[in-house]
């Protein structure tokens, strides 16, 4: 398998994890995911769900694209360290208020699903491209 065909499965699979964490907090669990700012509120649904994840997910597969294509030395584990950066970042706007600690949870699960799947899958080498031992006659 190609690597640019193992990295979109890879993605697909980013956008659909989060999509089953709304899945089970929202209409399984009837915890509807709300945030609130002020006096809008705003109800966060399977679609915007979908999209952020593949926005992050092109963006990180970009990232690493742009590296590998620059030569960068050992540049999946700068990707992987940029990464991780990312994901603490992104758990910044959950410690803001406007939700309540179900929507909380539910969003830093959805953050941390897609980092689950794409940091492993995007940064794995593909075993076809990785360079071959010559065999000794």
């Amino acid at each position: 398998m190609s690597a640019r065909r193992r990295r979109l499965g890879v993605t697909a699979l980013a956008v659909v994890a989060p999509v089953l964490v709304w899945l089970a907090a929202d209409p399984l669990l009837g915890h509807r995911l709300r945030i609130t700012d002020g006096e809008q509120t705003l109800d966060v649904g399977a679609l915007p769900v979908a999209l952020v994840a593949l926005l992050a997910s092109l963006a990180g597969w970009g990232v690493l694209a742009a590296l590998e294509r620059l030569g960068v030395r050992r540049a999946r584990a700068v990707w992987t360290g940029v990464a991780l950066a990312v994901l603490a970042l992104s758990f910044l706007p959950l410690t803001g208020e406007g939700m309540d600690g179900g929507t909380r949870a539910a969003l830093a699960l959805m953050h941390l699903v897609v980092a689950a799947v794409l940091i492993p899958g995007l940064r794995t080498k593909d075993a076809a491209a990785a360079p071959r031992a010559s065999t000794a006659s």
